[in-house]
């Protein structure tokens, strides 16, 4: 007969304990409405609910101790490590507890819009990261929202001035009426469980929703100084986050099916000056054409680069593999009404060389070595300086 010793009994207990709470954790995991993945401090996966197998096409067995950045397009992918490491080093928070609007990579290569948001917890000496995502490009509703606030928009002038500062005011509000559009349809869905924990998450979305309110005030308060001045309130920005932000609002509502996105920043030149919200216009305008004229073509590759320049400036490249510009779309390519689109009013571009102008840069269009176009444009960088 065998008898438990005294030093078995804590051992037996603290197993059965580690079995409940893993068992309680997992029932979580499963019933989470958005996708759920926890890593340990290297950034390794150490849990993947049902929800993002669904979201990403993966099987948890098959990430389980493999990095996160997997699910990441570049260069987050190449750059998340050292972000972990920032962290421990200095603890300032630039995700972890805020939440931002970013790309992530399915298992399929392609890229899509997702909102993050990332929770820190302790286990003795050891911490862990919990990240709740929500893959932007599923809430349809929003979708219908954002195209017929396009559609009613579009219409309200034709006149060369006067359409060109509705344009503006249309593309520069798509961002954060789409973003707050997201975040009530999220809101609402999480009300069918309104436990204490999704409780919490409906206060930080309806949180967002309150600045992106305040946002949208900001951009009708600068188009109209722009207007009326000529110039821009600009700060240094660090470039990867202005791409990532713009990419993920440009994927809203787009048929992304097949559609490979990569991203290749020069490291040289991350701090650029800019009027953040008119340049993320540039850069979500130039994606958003890509994107469109990439729509019947077999192959779809976008590509967003960056170089710095001797002449003290960033060149910013956006790349397709569609079919190229006609030669008498490509003359006039930048003038107020020209455009290959059936329904477009053609002055999205001339926008957008009327904000690159404003900030001393200039942009053009070359032939795209994946086929299609490259549109480039110029911004002044920063010279390395860092805006904390």
């Amino acid at each position: 007969m065998h008898l438990t010793t005294p030093k078995e009994q804590p051992r037996d207990d603290f197993q059965l304990r580690s079995v409940l709470e893993t068992a309680h954790l997992r029932s979580i995991l499963e019933t989470v409405p958005d996708a759920m993945i926890v890593i340990d401090e290297g950034g390794r996966i150490i849990s993947f609910s049902s929800a993002a197998e669904r979201m990403f096409g993966f099987n948890e067995r098959e990430l389980l101790g493999e990095n996160v950045s997997t699910l990441m397009p570049s260069p987050d992918r190449e750059r998340h490590d050292n972000y972990l490491s920032r962290y421990y080093a200095t603890g300032t928070r630039r995700i972890i507890g805020i939440g931002r609007l970013t790309t992530a990579r399915r298992r399929d290569g392609a890229t899509f819009p997702i909102h993050l948001h990332i929770g820190e917890a302790r286990f003795g000496d050891q911490r862990v990261f919990t990240g709740f995502i929500q893959d932007l490009t599923e809430r349809e509703a929003t979708e219908r929202e954002l195209h017929n606030v396009q559609s009613e928009l579009a219409h309200v002038s034709r006149l060369a001035d006067m359409g060109t500062l509705a344009t503006s005011i249309a593309h520069e509000l798509n961002q954060p009426l789409t973003a707050i559009a997201n975040y009530v349809e999220t809101a609402r869905d999480m009300l069918e469980n309104p436990d204490t924990e999704t409780l919490a998450m409906i206060r930080e979305a309806l949180d967002e929703c309150a600045q992106q309110s305040l946002r949208a005030g900001e951009i009708v308060r600068r188009l109209r100084d722009f207007m009326s001045r000529g110039d821009t309130e600009r700060r240094v920005e660090g470039l990867s986050r202005l791409v990532s932000e713009a990419s993920a609002l440009a994927l809203l509502g787009s048929a992304d099916a097949g559609l490979e996105v990569e991203v290749h920043l020069d490291p040289a030149a991350e701090y650029v000056i800019v009027n953040r919200i008119q340049i993320q216009q540039v850069l979500m305008n130039l994606i958003r054409n890509a994107i469109e004229a990439m729509a019947s073509s077999p192959s779809r590759q976008l590509v967003v680069s960056s170089r710095k320049m001797p002449d003290g400036m960033v060149k910013v490249s956006v790349s397709d593999s569609g079919p190229g510009l006609a030669p008498e779309v490509a003359e006039n390519l930048f003038q107020p009404f020209v455009t290959t689109k059936a329904d477009g009013m053609g002055i999205g571009l001339s926008i957008c060389q009327s904000i690159v102008r404003a900030h001393e840069g200039k942009i053009w269009a070359d032939p795209s070595q994946l086929g299609g176009v490259a549109f480039q444009f110029t911004i002044i960088d920063a010279g390395g300086q860092d805006n904390g």
